[in-house]
């Protein structure tokens, strides 16, 4: 698997020019989720613990089962940044690269704004 950085660094600006036209600010810090997945357990385990050597905190692998019926596992790595485009396009791929190392899909990242906050 080869990482893709330019449609890395394409998903980072988009999102982070859509967050910040929502009214995010710029210097907040927000939770960075990087979502990974794998029909193979074994292998999906082994990214994270790669994942957790690097830094990142790893949730619990969700068991999920596609339209044609087969299982996958997927979990989130996650991390704690302000909206900068250089430092979450770094770690995206980053963390893209782990996964193609350790034979997982990287399925991009994203955040939480606004209704978590005003709860």
């Amino acid at each position: 698997m080869s990482v893709d950085k330019q449609a890395i660094q394409e998903q980072t600006a988009e999102t982070i020019a859509a967050l910040l036209a929502d009214g995010a600010s710029a210097d907040d810090i927000y939770t960075i989720e990087h979502h990974l997945a794998s029909p193979d357990f074994t292998k999906l385990e082994k990214a994270a613990v790669e994942l957790v050597k690097a830094g990142y905190h790893v949730d619990d692998a969700d068991e999920f089962e596609l339209d044609d019926g087969s299982r996958w596992f997927a979990f989130a790595a996650v991390s704690e940044l302000p909206l900068e485009r250089d430092k979450i396009e770094a770690q995206a791929i980053e963390v893209a690269e782990l996964a193609a190392e350790t034979g997982v899909e990287y399925d991009g990242w994203g955040t939480y704004f606004g209704d978590d906050e005003e709860e």
